[in-house]
């Protein structure tokens, strides 16, 4: 007898949520409720990243950077839900992990754009700054696209949906920690960055763990 295409997909998700230990992705789950309060805390200069995405920033300085910087942040949210789905028996279909797969690939394509000013030596910033952010911010995308390309067929939907959404979040999130590092203010006016900072190692052990996981094998 054969499957149908919706119990393919539920046998394809239930894969997905062996992947990794379930305390592991419990983990993941709280730190994702933390990202997703990060868009509306002071990241610099008491600006938060809802503020660079509305222009709202100090000084009237808000421009398509800020925005283009700003709205990864927001990857959080859809990152959450697809964690809650690994936790749980709900599913999302394939043309929803294809929309969230699209939005990832868009959000990397603007922190690309974001990082064209230090590939131009155009952002006033050092030398070493600048090849700090492009080695994370491009190196992260680059090296999770090719292994998703390469392991496509081993890796699933919903894992590599949410490998996609990592990667643009990664990739954004370390270039900002880099380029507010020096930032003035206190930790009340730049929660934001701390608690990114706090965040960026747990995210990045996620994705890797997702990258190298190879079926035949156990975490």
């Amino acid at each position: 007898m054969h499957s149908t295409p919706r119990q393919s997909h539920a046998v394809s998700q239930f894969q997905d949520r062996l992947v990794l230990p379930y305390w592991f992705r419990a983990i993941t789950l709280i730190v994702w409720l933390a990202a997703c309060v990060i868009p509306f805390l002071p990241f610099a200069l008491s600006t938060s990243a809802l503020d660079a995405v509305l222009f709202h920033v100090p000084g009237n300085q808000g421009n398509w950077w800020h925005f283009l910087a700003g709205v990864p942040f927001f990857l959080a949210f859809p990152v959450l839900w697809l964690t809650v789905q690994t936790l749980g028996g709900s599913q999302t279909t394939p043309a929803g992990l294809r929309i969230f797969s699209g939005i990832a690939v868009f959000s990397g394509l603007g922190t690309i754009l974001v990082e064209v000013p230090f590939l131009l030596h155009l952002a006033g910033t050092s030398a070493w700054q600048s090849f700090t952010v492009l080695s994370l911010g491009l190196g992260t995308l680059v090296f999770s696209a090719a292994v998703l390309i390469f392991r496509r067929r081993s890796i699933r939907p919903l894992t590599r949906s949410i490998a996609t959404l990592l990667a643009a979040y990664l990739a954004n999130a370390f270039l900002c920690l880099v380029v507010y590092a020096s930032s003035p203010g206190n930790p009340s006016t730049r929660s934001g960055w701390f608690i990114t900072l706090a965040l960026v190692g747990p995210i990045a052990l996620e994705l890797l763990c997702i990258l190298v996981y190879k079926p035949e094998t156990r975490l």
